[in-house]
């Protein structure tokens, strides 16, 4: 299984607004990228991703499921893209913000730091255990 990373401005879709969508979860739609949509078809239910707010805030707040695999996104009238459900997890015990993140020289290379503009990316299993420790997290969940 794998490790993503989902961004979404807190005044658009809330860690909050993901909290009250329950166990069932909600599309993870509007993702209008290539690159992101890729990453969604790779995706499969129990894989587990960080919850980052962007804009003002650019921290990792939670942890979510996903618990649906890559479908046509219902924000789509014309039916080009998809989305996965995700369903929230967990918080972080203490968000782990960009700046703690670009400083960490064994996150050097997280797509986070890298390609900081794509919304659905990957994160590499060591990358997960590092950022679920900085967060306050000493046993990070792991995927299915």
């Amino acid at each position: 299984m794998a490790y993503w990373l989902f961004k979404s401005e807190p005044g658009t879709w809330s860690w909050e607004d993901q909290k009250k969508a329950g166990d069932k979860g909600a599309e993870w739609d509007g993702v209008r990228n290539h690159l992101a949509k890729n990453n969604m078809i790779a995706m499969k239910p129990g894989d587990l991703g960080f919850f980052y707010h962007s804009v003002n805030e650019k921290r990792i707040v939670g942890i979510v499921s996903v618990v649906a695999e890559a479908h046509p996104d219902s924000t789509d009238p014309e039916g080009r893209w998809l989305c996965v459900d995700v369903a929230a997890m967990e918080d972080m015990p203490r968000p782990v913000t960009l700046e703690e993140v670009k400083a960490d020289p064994a996150l050097k290379e997280m797509s986070l730091v890298k390609h900081s503009r794509l919304s659905v990316q990957p994160v590499t299993p060591e990358e997960w255990r590092l950022v679920c420790r900085m967060g306050g997290l000493e046993t990070p969940p792991l995927s299915e």
